[in-house]
């Protein structure tokens, strides 16, 4: 029973990265239709210029941990509205339907090659803020770097509902989410909160890239694989849930750190990508996803 309930938490902080950068696809999603599918870059950005910041390397340490994290977050948001300028805005105004997606897979790898020219192609070790020595729940061991994980995790999410819901730049993205050719009708700028949306979403990739960092190994690799498993997170939840990202990232974390251990490290992620087909083939919108109705 210890070892599962440790195989349980330690799923729950993992599951809980997956969910904030589902999160971010949701964010794009619901404004413009469009997905950044270099979302697994810009956590692992986001990780790489934690380090130079923290780390022994480029002159560093520079800042302590905590004080690094808003740094690493404006980054990211600088990072989203790049993309969104080069690989997404183009897109949009010419309605192509694809276009986007191989502009954010390209973007993607343009980032990864320029993190391996810059930070090298090993990984690299994040100095944790904490205590490395974990404390027991119910005879379980926990990091209490995995807590941070959990509570930052959900901080972050619940602090953009928060702002959604009662700031007026909030509301004009929720306007746009529920109606882009309306809210434009009434004097919002879309294309103004479409930005804004690809910054918060690698904002909070970026966010997860630093609080993951001090549990794995730090790399120009790290957020590819990463940033797949979310976007499938994503379609489980539902691309219009932000309860369904927590839901489907908790499933995942939970089912491959179970699966490793119990059955084999190389079929851990064959629950969460059955579940996937599972879901696709019943509730295409997802567990908790709303199925959109067109008039034509």
């Amino acid at each position: 029973m210890e070892i599962f309930l440790q195989l349980v938490f330690s799923g729950i902080a993992l599951g809980m990265i997956y969910a904030v950068i589902a999160f971010g696809y949701q964010l794009t999603f619901a404004t413009s239709g469009t997905l950044n599918f270099g979302q697994g870059e810009a956590l692992m950005l986001g990780a790489l210029v934690g380090l130079s910041l923290v780390g022994n390397i480029h002159g560093g340490p520079f800042l302590n941990y905590w004080l690094m994290i808003p740094i690493v977050i404006m980054f990211g948001a600088l990072q989203g509205v790049v993309v969104e300028w080069i690989g997404v805005r183009p897109a949009i105004k010419i309605k192509s339907e694809f276009g986007w997606i191989m502009s954010t897979i390209a973007l993607a790898i343009i980032f990864r090659n320029v993190a391996e020219n810059i930070w090298g192609k090993d990984d690299l070790t994040f100095p944790t803020p904490l205590t490395a020595t974990p404390f027991e729940v119910f005879g379980a061991s926990v990091q209490p770097m995995q807590i941070v994980v959990v509570l930052g995790a959900l901080g972050m999410m619940l602090a953009v509902e928060l702002f959604n819901r009662k700031s007026i730049y909030g509301k004009a993205v929720v306007a746009t989410s529920n109606d882009r050719d309306a809210a434009g009708l009434m004097g919002i700028n879309t294309s103004m909160v479409i930005t804004f949306s690809y910054a918060l979403s690698s904002a909070t990739a970026a966010f997860a890239g630093v609080l993951v960092a001090p549990l794995t190994l730090t790399g120009a690799t790290m957020g590819a694989a990463l940033g797949l498993k979310a976007f499938a997170v994503a379609i489980i939840g539902g691309l219009t849930s932000g309860m369904g990202a927590i839901v489907g990232g908790l499933i995942l974390g939970i089912a491959e750190t179970v699966t490793g251990f119990y059955v084999s490290t190389g079929y851990k992620e064959v629950p969460g990508l059955v579940l996937l087909l599972l879901v696709l083939a019943v509730k295409p919108a997802g567990l908790f996803g709303k199925t959109a109705i067109k008039k034509v």
